[in-house]
């Protein structure tokens, strides 16, 4: 009796660590950000470490949980150019800007990092992850399947917003 008793606890614990297991499967999916600050552009940024180029568009590839779970944290860092349209002075030869002009455009750049929860998804439904860079420097993320402007989509802040006077602390 003790012997099968063992044999029992042993399975079920093998079982336990069976679905702690398949709880925790990761699968890649894209990066994709959007800039609401009027004005500003968003140079890149990385997730987790994934590093992106900045301004729209899909890119590979962030790593995620298949199931969502409660205290999922991602650190966002990125770089903005405060003055996107900014006039600079072109090399009078060849292509680019005057590297005074872009060295004082570029001394201008801002490095930000936050850390924020990413919300529930249902089930395995997720899709790429989003990134919204919103004024005050504020993050918010969505793994939601709705493209952005979509009355499903979870962010509803508008495009080109203004950065406020002051930020609230």
């Amino acid at each position: 009796m003790t012997k099968v008793l063992q044999v029992l606890v042993g399975l079920f614990c093998f079982a336990l660590v069976g679905c702690s297991v398949a709880s925790n499967e990761m699968a890649a999916g894209n990066i994709s950000d959007i800039n609401h600050v009027e004005g500003t552009a968003i140079n890149w940024f990385s997730v987790n470490g994934y590093r992106a180029s900045g301004g729209g568009g899909e890119q590979c590839c962030i790593v995620l949980p298949i199931r969502w779970r409660p205290g999922l944290l991602l650190e966002i860092e990125w770089e903005v150019d405060p003055d996107a349209n900014a006039s600079l002075r072109r090399k009078a030869t060849g292509y680019g800007f005057e590297e005074e002009d872009l060295a004082k455009h570029r001394a201008n750049y801002q490095v930000h990092r936050t850390t924020v929860e990413v919300p529930p998804w249902p089930d395995t439904k997720s899709c790429s992850l989003k990134v919204h860079f919103l004024p005050c420097q504020q993050v918010k993320v969505t793994t939601s399947c709705w493209g952005y402007g979509s009355p499903n989509n979870p962010i509803k802040e508008p495009r080109n917003m203004k950065e406020p006077a002051a930020c609230p602390k």
